[in-house]
């Protein structure tokens, strides 16, 4: 059995190319989001051309950060862990080569058709239906890819990261053929087969399962496999891991009505949407516990790993947003926080605290291995990126919460006649000054993301550097 496993290799390309595109796309990403900051501080900055409007600009952003940056470390992640995990190599080298250029292919055509106004006006999912057809076929090739190499594992036991990886990528398949059915009209124009309320509750099981599993469950998946390894200690405890897994994948597709409280939806389906949110803070919770747990006994290693501080750090942002999220789905909170400034704050907290650190300590923990060296080139430069990037959160979202409550507050003040007090145009005066302290946080964070760049750059082109695109599974 041995010598089987000796002559098995890992195809460690595919790997190492979304894992430099996770950090090209990251810096596109955020840099497109601190330019539309930018805009909500001084408006002028659109230069009164439509593709430079926030209205074009934001669903670029979104996109490239969760399916350009997100999702190119959730291919780099699942790869590199499916191969080590099953000792077996990816089942086609040709369908991972399809897979990476097709994605590639995605993001290059969301770049250029957003700008120019085209879109579905579905959040998470305005790229019209040629890409949105284009993306089916690399998504089940990405399918094929992985869970054939899961049938071909030498290894009987499916670690709990391919669990959670799996789940994300058969979900999200679901959810995008199933949100994304229209009849075209033009090569760039299409209208979804769904109607009104129909269409209302299609869009947000989409969206905010797209949280759910794209956002969530994929990158549990990246937790559960970087976590023990860059603190060289098992799992807490596998047995709450399945536990996690279970529970999670159960309630996530119920959640997404707590978008439409107060709208046209059923008022069974958002009060199902309310308690299915509550429910998955256990789950949630059990999840962050398990990571954070797995670091008994090594807590000192936080002193000098910044790379495990961004893991764990990462983890308390989960547990944060976590905890949030189903206190935002309550009735009587969304009716303050729905529509304002709070619900930015709260996907920010997810998505720059959780998904991009977990993201950014993972590829920290590739990198190195993908060309063949030890380390980093610089591990300063990573402690000055963890510092940079947990500062520029904390801002970013202590702003919105401000901005958040602030806004409800003031659209909800009635006086005694039942006039308003406040108009809207009031609202946003008085929101300016959240939006400057945004932008710095915004732009703190991308300064990070510029510092990993270059330490990247600096690693890679060291002498001793090789990028590896087979390796022996015993190396």
């Amino acid at each position: 059995m041995s010598t089987e496993i000796n002559q098995t290799t890992y195809n460690y390309r595919v790997v190492r190319q979304f894992a430099i595109m996770t950090v090209v796309w990251g810096i596109v990403g955020m840099a497109a989001g601190v330019f539309i900051a930018a805009q909500l501080v001084w408006p002028s900055l659109n230069f009164d051309t439509a593709w430079l409007s926030f209205g074009r600009i934001r669903p670029l952003h979104t996109n490239a950060v969760i399916f350009a940056f997100g999702g190119s470390a959730l291919f780099a992640t699942s790869l590199y862990v499916v191969q080590r995990t099953c000792q077996a190599r990816l089942i086609s080298d040709s369908l991972a080569a399809f897979v990476f250029w097709g994605w590639q292919v995605v993001i290059v055509a969301a770049a250029i058709t957003l700008p120019m106004g085209y879109t579905s006006s579905k959040e998470y999912a305005e790229l019209e239906w040629p890409i949105d057809i284009l993306i089916a076929i690399v998504w089940i090739s990405y399918a094929v890819l992985f869970f054939g190499t899961i049938m071909k594992r030498k290894s009987k036991h499916i670690y709990v990261a391919n669990w959670f990886y799996g789940a994300f990528i058969i979900t999200v398949a679901v959810l995008h053929i199933g949100n994304s059915l229209a009849i075209p009209v033009t090569m760039t124009k299409s209208y979804s087969i769904y109607a009104g309320t129909v269409d209302a509750m299609m869009q947000w099981w989409y969206g905010h399962n797209a949280v759910g599993f794209f956002l969530t469950a994929g990158f549990l998946g990246i937790m559960y496999y970087f976590v023990p390894k860059q603190a060289e200690r098992p799992v807490y405890s596998y047995r709450l891991s399945i536990v996690h897994f279970w529970a999670l994948i159960s309630l996530y597709v119920w959640a997404g009505g707590h978008h439409l409280h107060y709208s046209a939806l059923p008022d069974w389906a958002q009060s199902a949407g309310m308690v299915m949110s509550l429910i998955l803070l256990a789950p949630s919770w059990g999840g962050m516990i398990n990571g954070m747990m797995t670091l008994s006994g090594a807590w000192h290693k936080l002193r000098t790993d910044p790379i495990l501080r961004f893991l764990v750090v990462s983890l308390s942002f989960y547990g944060m947003s976590t905890f949030e999220g189903p206190m935002m789905s309550i009735k009587t909170v969304n009716a303050l926080s729905h529509n304002t400034d709070w619900t930015i704050g709260h996907v920010h907290s997810g998505a720059l605290g959780w998904v991009a650190m977990v993201s950014i300590g993972a590829i920290y923990h590739l990198i190195p291995r993908l060309f063949g060296i030890s380390a980093m080139y610089s591990t300063g430069m990573i402690n000055v990126h963890f510092w940079l990037a947990t500062a520029g959160t904390v801002l970013y979202i202590a702003a919105m919460w401000v901005n958040g409550i602030m806004q409800g507050l003031m659209w909800r003040a009635v006086n005694t006649d039942g006039t308003l007090t406040y108009s809207f145009v009031e609202s946003l005066e008085a929101s300016h000054n959240g939006y400057i302290v945004r932008l710095i946080g915004g732009a703190i964070f991308l300064a990070g993301m510029f510092v990993m760049a270059l330490n990247v750059w600096l690693t890679v082109k060291q002498k001793n550097a090789k990028a590896i695109d087979t390796i022996a599974a015993t190396a």
